[in-house]
């Protein structure tokens, strides 16, 4: 029996559990062994949950329980999710995660702490939801050098665009969002941008080997928008997306930007709609490839997050160094030249946004 520790008993943290406990012998097959949930961490109380006996409020009794080998960090922000982290990677303990923000900030440093102390620190969660792209990324296209990423990869923005594109105000189009559940009470990270930015940060790391801070990359969000805007797009045979780029230039230097785009309805990111998350990669031998499903929402996640589990609990390699990501904001180019410009018009569409 393998036993793991669930940090964070919310959205994707319950996910996890659901998904770990009714796909429990598909798991076992696949894993060689069953996946015991040990240990749920939460500060909040769930009195008649199935996993009631599981929950405890005490980091240190994962900390120092041996037979916890691999820690799933659903917690979110950074400052506990950090300190955490490190100790149980510290303590030879595997962590997998769903946290975007501290796999954008910090990942290079955890990923070092995990190479040094001989255990995995994965992330596959964290960008795409439920979209596999950080393990086919890593392994199924390592033989390709990735120069560019076009992606759409906030599905609460995408689903407010087509409903826009579909007759609706951006506030009501919000609000329809709230209530099916696809935005959170303050959106502002969706709307401004500031969620794809982290993601396509990750994406643009495992691509390019380096890790860019978020605050550094140009990002505009969807809040300027209008039904004008729409309108002139559909005139112009384009669709508006909130596009996450990153590409590398000619002379290895990196543009990374987060902006809407009036793109061409001949790219197959314009036909993108709803929740649905899509991630187009161009790579030196295999041309292009797109990775599409839902990115977001509890099952989905956690499908992801459990499949880090299973890579880890059948994985003979128990450490992996291949991934050290470095910093050199001197790499960062933040506007195009005239001719890289063009091109990115011609092949993907008119930027709205400072990209």
């Amino acid at each position: 029996m393998i036993n793991i520790a669930i940090m964070g008993y919310g959205v994707v943290g319950s996910g996890v559990a659901e998904v770990l406990t009714v796909n429990r012998e598909i798991i076992r097959r696949r894993a060689g062994d069953y996946i015991n949930i040990k240990y749920i961490l939460d500060i909040r109380e769930f009195p008649g949950d199935i996993h009631e006996d599981k929950l405890i409020n005490d980091f240190n009794i994962i900390l120092n329980d041996p037979e916890i080998k691999i820690v799933a960090e659903l917690m979110g922000g950074v400052r506990a999710a950090l300190e955490f982290t490190e100790k149980a990677l510290r303590a030879k303990k595997n962590v997998v995660t769903s946290n975007k923000e501290l796999v954008a900030y910090h990942g290079d440093r955890l990923l070092k702490i995990a190479c040094d102390n001989g255990v995995r620190y994965m992330f596959e969660a964290s960008v795409g939801g439920g979209i596999p792209i950080i393990a086919p990324l890593e392994e199924s296209l390592a033989a390709n050098d990735i120069y560019e990423i076009n992606a759409i990869i906030n599905g609460t923005t995408n689903y407010i665009l087509t409903a826009m594109r579909n007759g609706k105000l951006l506030s009501d189009a919000l609000a329809e969002a709230r209530k099916n559940g696809y935005a959170e009470s303050d959106p502002t990270d969706d709307i401004e941008g500031h969620d794809s930015c982290r993601k396509i940060c990750i994406l643009a790391a495992i691509a390019f080997g380096v890790l860019f801070e978020p605050e550094t990359v140009s990002v505009k969000g969807i809040s300027s928008i209008t039904a004008e805007d729409m309108a002139e797009a559909e005139r112009n045979d384009r669709i508006i997306k909130l596009i996450a780029r990153a590409v590398r230039l000619e002379n290895d230097k990196i543009n990374i930007c987060v902006a809407p785009f009036a793109i061409n309805k001949s790219n197959p990111l314009a036909h993108i709609d709803g929740v649905y998350n899509a991630v187009l990669m161009k790579g030196n031998a295999v041309g292009d490839v797109m990775f599409y499903g839902k990115g977001a929402g509890s099952l989905p996640t956690a499908s992801s997050v459990a499949a880090d589990i299973i890579h880890i609990a059948t994985c003979k390699q128990k450490q992996s160094c291949r991934y050290i990501w470095k910093r050199n904001p001197d790499l960062y180019v933040d506007k195009l030249n005239e001719t890289q410009y063009l091109h990115m018009r011609e092949t993907l569409g008119e930027p709205l946004g400072n990209a």
